[in-house]
């Protein structure tokens, strides 16, 4: 189990090196992340590579017992290459290019980008390949991050002409008939005519921008393949790794499909920010740790946990006393086998001065130090059950088309799709049982409950994929906005919502409505939900029934006579349609019945307290997480105020 902290050496005098290791040695770390932002320290002018500052660091580093995870500093380029090479530089809309300052400041389309890229990367590689005091290699830093996905130079342009010269197999009338360009006179004569779908009177055509989003994504899973790619060809023996940053949902890239040349994910997990004045809900981090173990589909690391208060302009909430290891236990309890803390100290100066380490910049050991020291000493004892995988009964499952499609017609000013998403894995998460949120096109097996929020975009191979889930037995939640258009972000002509599901779900989406709020309308229980009522907003689609029971009607004039929510038994198995957006209380009443009827132990715990089971055949523990700000007595354990209890079963 690797447990250290993000260090960065070359922002401090080299005289302090050895009392800093010294430090980190006694805090409990086995490992320290280095170098990631490092390109100038390494390349102070083109060409000339010197490496002697990092090998000084890993020699002290491998005397105190301490190994190293090792960042590609592509992230920050130097400004040298700006000067030679401002070309270099992404552009916004409109043409007005970044100025170099930042970081991730750069065209993922840009031949300079590689070519340096590949320079400073294989100098690298060469210089410490086979080297046992590397654990692994990080490739980049957080791609896509804060606006860095979207780039409209003139490279991107011509970049995103070939990539659809090749989809459509250089037949211009192919994408025209594809597009339905000959709406407002868009048809193209050749691909040379394509534009970029920036600012324009009204919109672009939505097939053309679902297009440009995939190629936005392409253009970062090639650049960090192309990094993966070429430390494996010099390193062979080489673990590569990529810290994913939170909100991959919203990219403009599809994470689980950059994930897939990486040994092991990694994350950086904030559960608060610059900003905000209260973290995020407990299930809500909990989520995005249940995302991040779905891109590869196996545990991975937080490279990035926090300890102090952080951000860059703005500052945020200080955790309180025990909280910050309560989420270092939670990030455990759902997968993380190895955590760094960010970071050792922090800066006095740069842009990141006010990001607050375990040591501050006065350089005090306090309640910061002590509490991850706690941890580290602590968790090391559970490595066996929290290295094991975790296992789910239960999915969520997300479309990076369809989230891209909303992005580009959102339909609603009330949706919020990862919102959405969050409502109906609360359920699952308050009663304690573990969900695995994953791709599209992630192995589906083995499941007995998949949930499928606003799957916009239906393909006929996973159409196929539910269908046989189904019949083997599963249950499968679909919701409004399923199945409406096709893989191009068209509307199917000659066939309702949810299309190919229909006989499926035993409904048909008569009509729909667009809602501008949450908790518009009445709902009214039927059958088993019989004498409950809700609300219901968001959307809202009339459904007449050919072959479903009938769970939730509307309850307000015009609409009587239509369901809001349905189930139909095939078999073994059981499909689900929630007409419209939920409130809470009746999402939470429909995910108890699907655990209940699939036979889905919940474990009970009182409100606020996570509790997890890991391990496998050899350890096994059970975890008692206090996500509230008071003392807690649940099943029988006492938790203090963000306590975590840890018991070996």
């Amino acid at each position: 189990m690797l447990l250290g902290v993000d260090y960065y050496p070359e922002q401090w005098d080299p005289a302090r090196m050895g009392e800093d290791l010294d430090t980190i040695r006694e805090l409990g770390c086995t490992v320290i992340r280095i170098a990631e932002f490092a390109w100038h320290r390494m390349e102070r002018t083109e060409g000339c590579y010197d490496f002697s500052f990092f090998d000084n660091v890993i020699d002290q580093a491998e005397a105190r017992g301490l190994r190293v995870i090792l960042g590609t500093p592509t992230a920050a380029i130097p400004a040298w290459l700006a000067k030679k090479h401002p070309e270099i530089l992404s552009e916004a809309e409109g043409g007005r290019r970044r100025a170099y300052g930042g970081r991730h400041v750069c065209c993922y389309n840009s031949p300079v980008l590689y070519e340096y890229s590949e320079k400073i990367i294989r100098a690298m590689v060469e210089h410490y390949r086979g080297d046992p005091r590397v654990v692994a290699w990080q490739a980049d830093n957080e791609l896509g991050h804060e606006g860095s996905d979207l780039c409209w130079c003139p490279r991107c342009r011509a970049a995103f002409q070939r990539y659809l010269e090749e989809k459509f197999q250089e037949d211009i009338e192919a994408l025209n008939r594809t597009y339905g360009a000959v709406f407002w006179s868009q048809e193209y004569n050749g691909f040379d005519e394509i534009p970029l779908p920036g600012e324009t009177v009204t919109t672009h055509n939505p097939a053309l921008r679902l297009d440009w989003e995939r190629f936005r994504s392409k253009s970062l899973e090639d650049y960090l393949t192309f990094q993966v790619r070429l430390i494996k060809e010099l390193d062979p023996g080489a673990r590569v790794t990529h810290d994913f940053p939170g909100g991959g949902l919203e990219k403009h890239v599809d994470y689980s499909r950059a994930a897939r040349p990486l040994d092991v994910v990694s994350y950086n997990n904030y559960p608060v920010w610059g900003g905000l004045r209260e973290p995020l809900p407990p299930h809500e981090i909990a989520f995005g740790l249940d995302y991040i173990r779905g891109l590869k589909g196996q545990n991975f690391w937080v490279t990035e946990a926090i300890m102090g208060a952080q951000g860059h302009d703005v500052t945020g909430y200080l955790p309180r006393p025990n909280q910050a290891r309560l989420w270092s236990y939670q990030a455990m309890a759902h997968g993380c086998e190895a955590l760094l803390y960010f970071r050792f100290r922090g800066a006095t100066k740069g842009a990141e001065q006010f990001c607050y380490g375990i040591l501050d910049a006065d350089n005090r050991r306090g309640r910061k130090f002590r509490e991850a020291q706690s941890f580290f000493q602590d968790v090391r004892r559970y490595e066996e059950a929290l290295t094991a995988p975790v296992r789910s009964q239960v999915a969520l499952v997300y479309d990076y088309d369809s989230l891209a499609a909303f992005r580009i017609q959102r339909q609603s000013e009330a949706l919020d799709c990862q919102a959405e998403m969050k409502k109906l894995y609360k359920p699952f998460y308050r009663r304690n049982v573990p969900v695995d949120v994953l791709p599209s096109w992630a192995e589906l097996e083995g499941y007995r409950v998949l949930v499928l929020p606003q799957m916009l975009l239906m393909k006929p191979e996973l159409l196929a994929r539910l269908r046989a889930f189904v019949q083997g037995g599963g249950a499968l939640v679909l919701t409004y906005r399923t199945a409406v258009k096709d893989g191009d972000n068209n509307l199917p002509f000659g066939e309702p919502a949810p299309a190919g599901l229909r006989d499926l779900a035993g409904v048909t989406v008569e009509e729909t409505e667009s809602l501008q709020e949450e908790d518009v309308f009445p709902l009214v229980g039927q059958r088993a939900f019989e004498g409950r009522t809700g609300r219901g907003g968001i959307f809202r689609d009339m459904l007449s029934v050919q072959d479903a029971e009938v769970l939730y009607r509307y309850g307000d004039a015009f609409y009587q006579d239509f369901a809001a929510v349905t189930r139909r038994r095939q078999g073994d198995g059981v499909v689900y349609y929630l007409g419209c957006g939920l409130d809470g209380a009746t999402a939470d009443a429909l995910a108890e019945a699907v655990l209940e009827e699939r036979g889905i132990e919940a474990v009970p715990s009182a409100e606020g307290v996570e509790v997890v089971t890991r391990g496998g055949r050899g350890q096994r523990v059970r975890m008692h997480l206090n996500h509230n700000a008071c003392a807690v007595e649940s099943g029988g354990v006492e938790l203090e105020p963000y306590g975590c209890r840890v018991e070996v079963l």
